[in-house]
This record gives structure tokens, C-alpha cells and sequence, in this order.
């Protein structure tokens, strides 16, 4: 997961204009320098100014040689200084003016130094806001075949040659060329070259984007132990693309405890000694939106969107923690809510940037508008192409809108009155990829049997349907022909989803010789016509509530209708773990009796049900999570006795890789039938391949 923020490149930005500034600065200063003192020894100005710069305060020698050169302007060594530290300050393009205007020229040696600082410098303004906004990477490019050129020159000197090499590792991974600064990369390991800290961060970073963050934390490290903290203003701090590189790679306490610590420590405003007033501490932004973001990863979204709701209250005309915000809404399940956010985000910005593009694809993916997403994804791909982001949201896109399979199969064995002793049923679905971003084409299977105490019994169907798909809405009709000799009917099937809102949702299904009636009716011929619809309430991801109503009419003429409601709220969450109770009641009436299949006049039930889920393990898109659902509570049969009843099921998912997942599942029911208990276990497994 590769985490990066506007304030990041805004801090780049202002970082540019701060050398300038410090340029401009380091002038005044010479000039006030050369006012204050008047000394007439111009060696020893300069090797003041040469100890001055090997200490790394290259603003006051850069005023040391300005004295120089107020008194003794053709002072060859004064102007060669001049010029190097103007250019190592930020200011190459003015240290290549007074290059070409120096007599005798530069030798070839000083030319290249100072083409690999100028290009050097490319890298740094690359990382700003673009001049074209059409042509993204034209900066980047730019900058990758100026420090190219140095790299390959076979005059330039070993050590200007070497600095190229490591320049160019970062253009190309500022530049989303993850694969050729990896190549980059490995060339100089090859070599044996000691990667200076920020090409390490570089190298970390074009290892996450090609989803590799165990060798990315290795970099990650190392830079860190190289240079530890503090680092400066305008610089990323490298433990922020740890915290993320931790977390891609399963670590997800240490990336918590790590991004946690980053946030308590960094001070949210900066105060210059002597200066009125502070300044924001973009770095303590992006350790904030960072340790939200992770946060939310790991599930804990109700914290995490009441940070970015405060932080937004804040600072309201922030678009990048307004669209972040829209992000964590969606993952709440406000869809409607996301799309407004987005637009006041929108109406924030200038330029409607690729990673806005993605977003907006993401939300209008989420309510079946396919349309909306394909025309943003194609928006964020001509703006950011290269982009590792981009790369994998269409890789995902192309899954969402393929082919998709799913198969299930469910294996029983118990003494249920309607499956009998034994009892199995297997599922598959095709479904075509999406077709003018609205229709699928469906086929499948269903194949059932149950070996009750009077003989065998199957229910054999197969069939062809379609899918649609509007805003808001999807909805399907399929036909599935009769395959086994017990009810040669052909079963219609209709249903819709709707949501309303984005709390509530109402859904139905239809079918003429309905999944819903009895194994054991089938095996007396008996079908019937099945209808049940369903109004959901969602609060949000802790708190749930859903009613549902269902008909059935069966050919013997017995009309069985019941209800079910149940409420889950939300008992405790935590990184990749949470807990779920909830109360489930029901009851149903049957209008005839003495019938061949499981038929009571009336019955009620209520139980207490929970659900317990957690993440196994996790690397990259890799994901192995189990979880454990129970019930227990009681049955009520006309003319019989209550009886207690329960139900326990454990399962586990395996996410092989995106679009990829196996699931499997034992479970267990035991409840009174007619004042018997009895009991069932279940194995069930699942597959799924598509998005």
C-alpha cells in the first residue's frame, strides 16, 4: 500500500521556494557582512568560507566569499566558490550563468559538477506542482535524461558519475518508473555501492509500489539507522513509508505502535527563535493522516473518521483530508455521504488531480455506477499512467468488470427432518464480464440430494439469466430448467437490491419452484412458489438492524408464511479484530398440517447470537482471516414443548491473491423438532475468482 499525501508535495514545494529564499537571503547577509567588516585578507575570507562549508553551514560561507568578491571581484578561486555553493544551495541555474560568463572557462571536470547539481536540483522541483498539467511527468522526464546523460559520460569523474547513478534511482522512482529504479537499483548493489539514506528511501519506495515490503522495510531500516531522526522540515520523514511498509507486510503492531509514536511526538506547530507567530508542521500532517489511514486499514474506522472529521473542522480548506475523509465514509458504508464530501473537496482544488480521479471511480463503483467509474478511471490514467496507484486500480477495475465464478458446496450430516441422514448441495455461477457497463450474462448450476429414511431425493437445475445494474439499484431474472426426475418444472427467479439511502435498503426475490421448499417435499413432487423481501437499516459498520417477510406457496396447497428480524451492534473493535452481538427472533405459520415434509402450525424462536473475526495473516493482497458465529436460545412449537437451541460455526478465508479467495466452514445446529432434539453438522467450502 503506497500512502502518499499532498502536504508532502507541498512541503517540497515550500522547500524550493525556501532555498531560493535562503539564496537571497545568504546574499543580503554578505552584503551586510562586507558593511561590518572590513577585512583586507581575502585568503583568509575564503578559508573561512571553506571550513564554513565542509561544516555544512553553506548560507554563512556563501556570505564569506560574497566579501570576497565585493573587494576583489576577479578572484578566480573566490568566483569558483561562489558558484558551488550558489549551485549545492538551490540556486543551479544562477551558478550556471556565472559559469559561462567565467574566464577561463571551466575545466571539463568543473562543468560536469556543476550539470550534475543543476540536475540534481531538476529532481527536487520535479516533485512540485507540474508547469503542464496535461503532461505530468515532463518535469520528471526531463530531470532522468539530463542525470542520464552525466551517468553515461565516460569523461565525467568516477565520483560526479556515481552521484548521477544515485540521482537518477530517485527521478525514476519520483517519476513512477518503479521497474527501472529497482533495475537502477540492483546495478548498483551489483556493484557494491553503499546507498546513501535517501536513495535507500527511494529504492523502499519503488519496492512498495511493486508490492514488495519486506525488502522495502530492509531499505526502510537501514536509511533510518544511516540518518536518524531529526531530519529536515522539508524532507519526508522515511518512518512514515515504514509504518506503511510494516503493514503491508502483516507487522501490523509494530506499524501501529510506530505511526502512533510519530504522531505523539511531532509538535503540531513550528516556532522560529525570535519570530512572532508559528507555522503548521506539515510533517505532523502527514504522521496524522498516515496513522489514520492505517488505522482504518486494520478496521478501526469509527476512530478514524472521527480524527478526520476534527481535522477537517479545523482546517476546512484542506481537499486532500476532505477526500480522505469521503474515503473513510465509504468504507462506512455512506456512499451518498462520500460523493457530497468529494465535491466540496472538488470545489477546493484547481486542478482535479489523478489520485481525485480514483476516488471518485472508487465511490461510483461502490453504487453500480460503472459508467462514472470507467469515464474517472480513464481520466486518472492520462494524468498519472505510470502511477503505482493508477496500476492497480485499474488492475482491479479490469477484475470488477471481468469474468467472475463463484462455486459453493455444503456437505450435511445429522437426523434434520428435512435433509434427512445425509444431505449435500453444490452452487456455480458464471457471470460474463460487464456489458455496456450496466448488464451481466449469468449461468448456473445447482445440483442437492438428501438421503432421507424413505429413499434418496435430488434437486438438479440449470439455467442462463442476466444481471443489471443502475445507480443505486441492481436486479436480475434467470430460468433454470428441471435437470432430476422428482418436479420437472422450470424454476423462474427474479429479485432487486435497493438502497434507499445510505442507511436503509430494501431487497426482494421471487421464484416459481423456489431453493426454499423442502428436500422432502421434492421427493413427493411438491413445489412451490417462493417470495420473501427484506428492508435493511445500517447505521453504519457498528450497528444493523433488518426485518424480513416470505410467502411460500407450495403445489399441496399449504401456504407457510414467517418472519425474521434480528439487530447486531458492534461490541468491540480492534486492529483486525472485532466482535459482534445481536438478538435474532422469528416465526412462521403453516396453513395445512399432516404434510410429508417439516410443516408446524405455528413456531417462534430467539436467540443471542455473536460473530468473532480477526485477521490470521496478512502480506500485501495476501490475506488469511477465521471467523467464529454462534447462537443460542429457544424454540417454541405449537402443541410441543420449548426447547433450548443452539448453533456454532467456525470458518476461515484464504485470499490467495486479488481476486482470488477459498473459504471453509464447519458448522453445527442442534434444535427440537415436534419436542425432539436434533442435531446436524455442516462442512462447507467456497470459492470465489473475479473481484
Amino acid at each position: 500500500m503506497q500512502i502518499a499525501t499532498a502536504s508532502a508535495t507541498r512541503a517540497v514545494m515550500l522547500r524550493r521556494a525556501t532555498l531560493a529564499v535562503v539564496v537571497t537571503l545568504a546574499l543580503c547577509t554578505a552584503s551586510e557582512a562586507v558593511t561590518a567588516q572590513s577585512t583586507p585578507d581575502s585568503n583568509a575570507l575564503l578559508t573561512q568560507a571553506r571550513a564554513e562549508r565542509s561544516a555544512g553551514h553553506r548560507v554563512e560561507a556563501l556570505a564569506h566569499c560574497q566579501e570576497v568578491l565585493a573587494r576583489w571581484p576577479d578572484d578566480r578561486n573566490a568566483q569558483m566558490l561562489n558558484i558551488q555553493l550558489l549551485s549545492e544551495l538551490g540556486g543551479a541555474a544562477r551558478a550556471g550563468g556565472l559559469a559561462a560568463n567565467l574566464s577561463p572557462s571551466l575545466s571539463p571536470a568543473e562543468r560536469e559538477q556543476l550539470q550534475a547539481d543543476y540536475a540534481s536540483h531538476e529532481v527536487r522541483w520535479a516533485q512540485g506542482i507540474p508547469a503542464d498539467a496535461t503532461h505530468p511527468y515532463a518535469d520528471d522526464d526531463k530531470a532522468v535524461a539530463d542525470i542520464q546523460r552525466i551517468a553515461d559520460d565516460p569523461h565525467a569523474p568516477a565520483d560526479v558519475r556515481r552521484r548521477a547513478q544515485l540521482d537518477l534511482l530517485v527521478a525514476l522512482d519520483q517519476g513512477d518508473r518503479a521497474r527501472e529504479a529497482l533495475a537502477e537499483y540492483v546495478q548498483l548493489k551489483q556493484e557494491g555501492v553503499q546507498l546513501p539514506p535517501y536513495a535507500e528511501n527511494a529504492a523502499a519506495d519503488a519496492m512498495m509500489q511493486e508490492h514488495r515490503p519486506r525488502e522495502a522495510i530492509a531499505l526502510y531500516e537501514d536509511s533510518i539507522r544511516q540518518d536518524p531522526d531529526p531530519y529536515q522540515p522539508g524532507d519526508v520523514d522515511p518512518r512514515i513509508g515504514l509504518a506503511s511498509a510494516y503493514f503491508e507486510a502483516g507487522r501490523t503492531r509494530e506499524s501501529l505502535a510506530m505511526v502512533d509514536k510519530l504522531v505523539a511526538d511531532e509538535p503540531r506547530w513550528l516556532r522560529a527563535p525570535g519570530v512572532r507567530g508559528a507555522k503548521q508542521n506539515a510533517r505532523k500532517v502527514d504522521a496524522d493522516s498516515t496513522d489514520i489511514q492505517l488505522h482504518e486499514d486494520a478496521g478501526e474506522l469509527k476512530s478514524a473518521y472521527q480524527r478526520l472529521a476534527a481535522m477537517c473542522a479545523e482546517a476546512p480548506g484542506n481537499a486532500d483530508l476532505r477526500r480522505q475523509l469521503a474515503m473513510t465514509e465509504l468504507a462506512r458504508g455512506w456512499p451518498r455521504r462520500a460523493a457530497e464530501t468529494l465535491k466540496i473537496a472538488d470545489t477546493l482544488e484547481d486542478e482535479h488531480d489523478a489520485g481525485a480521479n480514483l476516488d471518485d471511480a472508487e465511490v461510483r463503483g461502490a453504487v453500480h455506477d460503472y459508467a462514472g467509474a470507467q469515464a474517472a478511471l480513464d481520466q486518472a490514467q492520462q494524468q498519472a499512467e505510470r502511477s503505482g496507484r493508477v496500476e492497480d486500480a485499474l488492475s482491479a477495475w479490469d477484475r470488477q468488470r471481468g469474468w467472475q465464478f463463484d462455486l459453493t458446496h455444503d456437505n450435511g450430516w445429522g437426523n434434520s427432518p428435512d435433509y434427512g441422514d445425509r444431505d449435500q448441495e453444490t452452487q456455480a455461477t458464471l457471470a460474463s464480464p460487464l456489458i455496456d457497463h450496466h448488464w451481466r450474462v449469468l449461468a448456473l448450476a445447482r445440483a442437492s440430494s438428501a438421503a432421507l429414511p424413505e429413499g434418496h431425493v435430488a434437486r438438479d437445475r440449470g439455467g442462463l439469466g442476466v444481471q443489471g445494474f443502475m445507480p443505486h439499484w441492481s436486479f436480475y431474472v434467470q430460468a433454470l430448467p428441471s435437470a432430476d426426475h422428482y418436479v420437472r418444472r422450470t424454476d423462474f427467479e427474479a429479485g432487486f437490491n435497493w438502497a434507499i439511502s445510505d442507511r436503509w435498503s430494501w431487497s426482494s426475490d421471487w421464484a416459481s419452484a423456489g431453493a426454499d421448499v423442502p428436500l422432502r417435499a421434492q421427493r413427493y413432487g411438491i413445489t412451490g412458489k417462493t417470495f420473501n423481501t427484506a428492508v435493511q437499516w445500517r447505521a453504519s459498520e457498528l450497528t444493523s438492524a433488518r426485518l424480513a417477510l416470505y410467502r411460500d406457496r407450495f403445489t399441496d396447497g399449504n401456504v407457510r408464511k414467517g418472519w425474521q428480524a434480528d439487530f447486531v451492534q458492534r461490541l468491540h473493535t480492534g486492529p483486525n479484530l472485532s466482535f459482534d452481538g445481536g438478538v435474532e427472533v422469528s416465526g412462521s405459520t403453516n396453513s395445512e398440517t399432516n404434510r410429508p415434509y417439516f410443516n408446524p402450525r405455528w413456531d417462534r424462536s430467539y436467540a443471542v447470537t455473536g460473530v468473532l473475526q480477526n485477521v490470521l495473516n496478512q502480506y500485501d493482497s495476501r490475506l488469511w482471516t477465521q471467523r467464529f458465529e454462534f447462537a443460542i436460545g429457544r424454540y417454541e412449537e405449537r402443541n410441543f414443548a420449548s426447547g433450548v437451541m443452539a448453533s456454532a460455526r467456525y470458518g476461515q478465508m484464504f485470499q490467495a491473491h486479488a481476486g482470488l479467495r477459498f473459504g471453509w466452514g464447519v458448522s453445527w445446529h442442534w434444535q427440537p423438532y415436534d419436542g425432539r432434539h436434533e442435531s446436524r453438522v455442516v462442512l462447507d467450502v467456497s470459492m470465489h475468482w473475479g473481484e
